[in-house]
C-alpha cells in the first residue's frame, strides 16, 4: 500500500519542478528585461545630460567660426597677446584665418591697453603673411589709440618677420633668431638616375610649360628664368613690406635682404628690432601686466563634444553590453 502512494506521489512532484522551472525562467526573463530597459534609460539620460552640456558651453563661450576666443571682461585694463606659432600655412594654427580673428578681438575688447603679438615661426606661405601684414596695419590704423607690439620667442624667419614688420615695434632675445628675407623654391633633378637605371620618362601635356620643373625632365633655360622672375617679384613684395614697417630704423644694405639670418644681437644692431624684451615686459610697459591670451583654439567646443560624446557612447556601450549578456 505505501509502494503504491510513493508512485502515484512521484509524477505529481515531477511536474511541480517543471512548473517551478517555467515560473522562474519566467522570472528572470522578467527582470533581464527590466535591467536592459533600466540601462537604456540611463544611457539616454546621461545623452541628453551631455547634450545639454554641449549647449550651454555654446551659450556662454563667446565663439567665431568654431574657433573660441580668451580673455573676460573685468574692467581692468590688461594687455592682450596673439601668438604666431609654427608654419604659416592655410589651416594651420599659425595661417591668416586664426590669426587675423584673434587680433580683431583683441582690439575690440574694451579692456584692451596694448596688443603682443608673439611669434614663434619659421615663415611659411607669403600669401598668409601678407594677409595678416596687412591686417594689423588696417587694425593699427582703425584703433590708433592701441599699440601693437611683436615679441619674437625662438624665430621670427621668413613669413613670421614678414608679419613682425608689421608692429609698432619688435622685441627679440639675445638669442632669437630674425631674418631669412627671401624667398625660395626647392625641387630635385633624377634625370641622370633615371638613365644609369634604363628608365624612360613620358609625358603628356597641353601647353608647352605645363610640366615646367619636372624633376624627371631636363632643365629649361627658359622656364628656369621665368620662375626666377616670378621670385624675385615675391621677393620685391617682401622687401616693400619690411621697409614700410620698419622706416629709417632699418640700416640698408645688400645684406639685409639676402636671405640671411641673424641672432637677435646682431638685428638690433641692423635696425631689424628695437630693443631685447618679453611678452611680460612689454605688458609692464603698456602699463597693463594682467595678460590676457586672445590666441584662438581651434575646435574647442568641438573637442569637448567629443570627450562628451565619447564617454556616453563608452557609457552606453556598456549598458548595452550589459543586458545581452556580455559582461
Amino acid at each position: 500500500m505505501s509502494t503504491t502512494q510513493d508512485n502515484n506521489e512521484q509524477p505529481e512532484s515531477t511536474d511541480h519542478r517543471k512548473d517551478q522551472a517555467v515560473v522562474d525562467r519566467l522570472v528572470f526573463a522578467a527582470l533581464r528585461e527590466q535591467t536592459r530597459a533600466r540601462r537604456w534609460r540611463i544611457g539616454f539620460m546621461l545623452f541628453f545630460i551631455g547634450y545639454l552640456s554641449v549647449v550651454t558651453t555654446m551659450l556662454f563661450v563667446k565663439s567665431d567660426g568654431g574657433f573660441v576666443i580668451g580673455g573676460e571682461a573685468d574692467g581692468e585694463k590688461h594687455t592682450a597677446v596673439v601668438r604666431l606659432s609654427g608654419v604659416i600655412a592655410s589651416g594651420e594654427e599659425g595661417g591668416a584665418e586664426s590669426v587675423i580673428a584673434g587680433l580683431k578681438a583683441a582690439f575690440e575688447h574694451e579692456d584692451t591697453a596694448g596688443i603682443v603679438i608673439e611669434i614663434n615661426s619659421p615663415g611659411g606661405s607669403p600669401v598668409q603673411a601678407a594677409y595678416i601684414y596687412d591686417e594689423i596695419k588696417r587694425l593699427r590704423k582703425q584703433y590708433d589709440s592701441i599699440p601693437v607690439h611683436a615679441v619674437v620667442v625662438d624665430v621670427a624667419a621668413s613669413g613670421g618677420y614678414f608679419v613682425a614688420a608689421a608692429a609698432d615695434r619688435i622685441y627679440v632675445n639675445p638669442s632669437s633668431l630674425v631674418g631669412s628675407i627671401g624667398v625660395r623654391m626647392d625641387a630635385f633633378g633624377f634625370v641622370d638616375l633615371m638613365d644609369k637605371i634604363g628608365v624612360e620618362r613620358r609625358l603628356l601635356t597641353a601647353g608647352e610649360n605645363k610640366g615646367m620643373f619636372d624633376p624627371f625632365l631636363p632643365e629649361q633655360p627658359l622656364q628656369r628664368a621665368h620662375l626666377q622672375t616670378m621670385l624675385n617679384e615675391v621677393h620685391a613684395h617682401f622687401i616693400e613690406a619690411v621697409r614700410n614697417g620698419r622706416g629709417d630704423r632699418l640700416v640698408e644694405s645688400e645684406e639685409i635682404f639676402s636671405g640671411l639670418i641673424w641672432s637677435g644681437e646682431t638685428a638690433l644692431t641692423l635696425g631689424l628690432v628695437d630693443a631685447y624684451g618679453n611678452t611680460q615686459s612689454v605688458a609692464r610697459e603698456f602699463g597693463a601686466e594682467e595678460i590676457v591670451d586672445f590666441t584662438l583654439q581651434s575646435g574647442l567646443l568641438e573637442r569637448i563634444a567629443d570627450r562628451l560624446g565619447a564617454s556616453i557612447g563608452q557609457s552606453i556601450s556598456q549598458s548595452l553590453a550589459g543586458g545581452l549578456g556580455l559582461h
